[in-house]
């Protein structure tokens, strides 16, 4: 049942000679790698806004809009042109933490790797909880259901993960082409209206209401806007991180499919930013309507294209998660592979992904929306600072890199690189200080915590002190497991002992594989209730196959204590001698009969798991019909 359950929800498993025929042409590694940073046009313009309309400053808001969108713009085509640098340079992928940890050593690598850990669960967790305002935008009647929805929707990607790359890729494939045609088409139709003059402000009253705003408050404002603008850049870094995923050429498909993405995102975030200034649309603190919401509602009125771009906007953002589901499993591995992860992400599933960062990153992004309600204003405060980091570190390492290989046009390029780290590494500083603490305070039990990018600076250092434990952990087990010279092993002698609660069939089989392991074999049987002691010396000396019985009494009914103690004071009797302990278990017709017995052998075990020189046996009797 269990496996045709399994079969249902993530496919038949694919064998390691289908890992080639499962990578993506551009086609669909656009829509699986690029849906992060697309999908941010949804809600980019709107925190642009919404760092004015905190201060009152909404005319000053949609005067200076198009600017930063333009200087943002700028920024994103630096970033780009340096991690194609980094696509040939590796084509093994990997991204910052790679071309950080060969150039500049381990810990900067791992802050990259942190960085960008951290900012793949966020982008999970504000794509969806974007995407569910989206939704609630339309159906205002479901604002109560976000975190519920927000949850649903991890599953559904994480589900849509699981069973594998291609599948995954045409799943996405409709939502981000329909998204980039119906964004771009409104974008279209609205330049049409701004031209002809026929334009409508939805919220006029929006500038009414402001106060005006000069010196170093404007400058204050200018950068908050910014800092919160660069949201837009996340997910730039995606198709480096995944090239293993593209099809051959792989760096070649990888560094178009990089430059398509920066010309539509590009594109997309101008116009929307010129249209929220010539229709005036007006952010919320509750986030919805949003500004999107607001300008193909001035454009096309609620009819049904107004609906089709709701929910275009809608399925980009919840599956915009895909990107960090891509890349976060792929990191993951990869810091596996250099053992300062653990072992088990550097596995491959049944259907060729890695099944088990895909499950810690559902988790994670799982807790933050019901810990920040689903709520986009209380995530994007944490948001892009680690990705920020993570593009001044791979430029930084980039540029060295190219100073030290010295090949054709390094000047040039060196000079990109170095430039751009310097920006980016500006612009992580930025926002850093200006969405410190800029986020709501969100209740957890009794208290109200302010949210802001400081959690973010507290839990990237927390993660690269993890990773460099686990390593030191990896690194001593390798220098005790290392052979240096060979030396013959120690004779192994074993004192074998049967647990029993009695004498049945599934007994005797236990005694008879004790006998094969050691001639010092014993029985142990822990007395709870006096009047069953008799009978069971009796049927011993009768079935016992020799096998001495050891009793021991226990007053207050326990198994485990006694035994602990027992087969410590074995160890002493026997020095260098294993202890294996045989663990005799029934095997039910059905599943479900194990909850009518006792499970004290299940808890023996786990006692036992991390017990020195104590090997534990189970030893099954299966039920016949």
């Amino acid at each position: 049942m269990f496996a045709l359950i399994r079969r249902l929800l993530f496919g038949r498993p694919l064998p390691t000679s289908r890992q080639k025929h499962e990578r993506l042409p551009k086609f669909l590694a656009l829509p699986v790698f690029a849906s992060d940073a697309l999908s941010s046009n949804a809600y980019a313009t709107e925190e642009i806004l919404l760092a004015f309309a905190l201060m009152g400053a909404g005319a000053v808001a949609w005067k200076s809009v198009i600017w930063i969108t333009l200087a943002i713009v700028a920024l994103l085509w630096i970033v780009v042109i340096s991690y194609r640098l980094t696509i040939f340079s590796y084509p093994q992928g990997g991204g910052s933490y790679i071309v950080t940890k060969e150039n500049l050593g381990l810990k900067p690598g791992l802050v990259a790797a942190a960085s960008l850990l951290t900012d793949y669960v966020l982008t999970v967790a504000v794509s969806i909880s974007a995407g569910v305002a989206a939704i609630v935008s339309a159906f205002p009647q479901l604002a109560n259901d976000r975190v519920m929805m927000g949850v649903l929707a991890v599953a559904v990607v994480a589900l849509a993960n699981l069973r594998g790359l291609r599948e995954s890729g045409a799943l996405f494939a409709v939502p981000t082409y329909s998204f980039v045609l119906s964004i771009s088409t409104m974008i279209i139709v609205g330049l049409y209206k701004v031209f002809t003059g026929d334009v409508q402000p939805v919220h006029a009253q929006f500038g009414e209401v402001t106060r005006p705003v000069t010196g170093v408050l404007f400058y204050f404002l200018i950068l908050r806007a910014f800092a919160s603008g660069c949201a837009a850049m996340t997910g730039t870094e995606a198709v480096a991180d995944g090239i293993p995923a593209f099809k051959p050429p792989e760096s070649k498909n990888a560094a178009a499919t990089l430059v398509m993405m920066a010309s539509i995102l590009g594109f997309l975030f101008i116009g929307i930013s010129f249209l929220a200034k010539a229709y005036q649309a007006v952010p919320y603190e509750s986030g919805h309507p949003t500004i999107v919401s607001q300008i193909a509602q001035g454009i096309f009125g609620r009819g049904w294209f107004y609906i089709v771009i709701q929910f275009a906007t809608a399925l980009i953002l919840i599956l915009a998660a895909n990107t960090a589901y891509q890349d976060f499993p792929r990191l993951s591995s990869i810091l596996a592979r250099d053992r300062v992860a653990p072992r088990q992400f550097a596995g491959i599933g049944d259907r060729l992904v890695f099944s088990n960062g895909i499950l810690a990153l559902s988790l994670f992004a799982g807790l933050l929306i019901v810990i920040f309600h689903a709520d986009t204003s209380s995530l994007i405060p944490l948001y892009a600072v680690g990705v920020f980091i993570s593009f001044t570190l791979s430029q930084f390492s980039m540029s060295k890199r190219l100073r030290t290989l010295k090949q054709p046009h390094w000047k040039l390029y060196s000079s990109i690189s170095l430039f751009g780290s310097v920006v980016t590494g500006i612009v992580a500083v930025v926002i850093a200080v200006m969405k410190f603490t800029a986020g709501p305070h969100i209740p957890i039990g009794s208290i109200r915590v302010p949210t802001g990018a400081y959690i973010v600076l507290l839990l990237i250092p927390a993660i690269v002190a993890i990773l460099l434990k686990i390593n030191r952990h990896y690194l001593e087990l390798g220098d005790q497991l290392r052979i240096v010279e060979f030396k013959e092993p120690v004779p192994v002698r074993t004192t074998a002992i049967v647990l029993t609660s009695g004498i049945h069939k599934g007994i005797l089989q236990a005694l008879e594989y004790a006998r094969t392991l050691s001639h010092d074999c014993r029985a142990l049987y822990i007395e709870i209730d006096p009047n069953d002691t008799p009978l069971i010396r009796d049927r011993w000396e009768q079935f016992g196959l020799g096998v001495p019985l050891v009793i021991l009494e226990s007053p207050y009914r326990s198994v485990l204590g006694p035994t602990l103690a027992y087969l410590e004071e074995a160890k002493k009797e026997r020095p260098g001698h294993i202890v294996t302990v045989v663990v005799p278990e029934f095997v039910p017709l059905k599943w479900w009969h194990k909850a009518l017995h006792g499970q004290s052998g299940f808890f023996l075990k786990i006692a036992l798991m991390f017990k020195r020189d104590i090997v534990v046996t189970n030893l099954r009797y299966y039920l016949e019909r």
